[in-house]
């Protein structure tokens, strides 16, 4: 018989000899025995391998536990680092806005001083500026005086003969040209008819010239009530010799007689003491560049 055939007919039989053979029952037992556990066996190896399961589900949640505990501590670590960034940024940002108001209030502060400081140097150069126009009107106005108490007493010491007239009137010529700039002529005419003194004689005069005007002055120590009629015929003289009348006529003289001024006012002859009151009329106060008014 064929092993295959042999093998059916176990199968086929075994179920019913097993069960009314008890001498195949424990022969089939001892025979499993050695290749398979036996439900005692198998229930203890289940029950092992269910405890071992068990243990090992536990350490699977502990571990997970603590992992789920150490991730939420590196959470909240995280929460807190990133909590510390943002307070760390807003206090940054703060920083920043102080700075940069501390910087806009010292650059103010530094525009304002650096504007008061240009003020108070405006403020002292104007107060400079001030007092020295102050100092030197009042040297001008010292030198002014001096040369007409200069004046004064050249005018004195030509009527005492201590010195000539046409030095002094050179010298008041020249404070005319010094300070002001008007051209002062000494001019000679004859007076073949005898027109000025009733008989031929020379006729002086002293022509002062500005932007093209003629004005016809006399400049002398001292006039009286005479020498005024005669230096306003000398001067109609000059303008029929010439045919052009005089724009302005002055007398500048220390010395006027009172009724020296009378005749001068009704003949419309300016008077004036000073040659720098002269020199302010005919110039309207303007003057070179020696110190006087502009």
């Amino acid at each position: 018989m064929e092993n295959e055939e042999i093998k059916q007919l176990i199968i086929r039989e075994l179920p019913d000899i097993l069960k009314r053979d008890p001498e195949v029952q424990e022969f089939i037992l001892r025979l499993s025995r050695e290749h398979f556990a036996d439900k005692t066996e198998t229930e203890s190896r289940f029950d092992r391998l269910l405890e071992e399961l068990r243990r090992e589900r536990e350490r699977s949640d502990r571990r997970w536990e603590e992992n789920q505990r150490r991730w939420e501590e590196n959470q909240r670590k995280w929460e807190e680092n990133q909590r510390r960034w943002e307070e760390n940024e807003r206090r940054w940002a703060v920083n920043q806005r102080r700075w940069e108001q501390l910087e806009q209030e010292r650059k103010r502060a530094w525009e304002e001083n650096q504007r008061r400081w240009e003020q108070l140097q405006e403020e002292r150069k104007r107060a400079w500026e001030e007092n020295s126009a102050q100092i030197r009107g009042l040297i001008e106005a010292l030198k002014a005086q001096a040369r007409k108490h200069d004046q004064s007493i050249g005018a004195l010491g030509t009527r005492w003969g201590l010195q000539t007239e046409a030095a002094f009137r050179n010298a008041l010529a020249g404070i005319l040209g010094d300070l002001f700039g008007l051209e002062v002529t000494h001019v000679t005419e004859y007076d073949a008819t005898g027109e000025v003194f009733g008989r031929p004689e020379q006729v002086e005069l002293d022509l002062i010239l500005r932007n093209g005007t003629l004005i016809i002055g006399e400049i002398k120590s001292s006039m009286s009530k005479a020498d005024m009629y005669l230096f306003e015929r000398k001067a109609r003289f000059y303008e029929k010799q010439h045919g052009q009348k005089a724009d302005r006529l002055i007398v500048i003289s220390p010395m006027v007689d009172p009724s020296a001024r009378e005749v001068a006012e009704r003949l419309g002859i300016e008077v004036y003491s000073y040659a720098e009151d002269a020199g302010e009329a005919l110039t309207g106060g303007a003057s070179n560049d020696h110190g006087e008014k502009e």
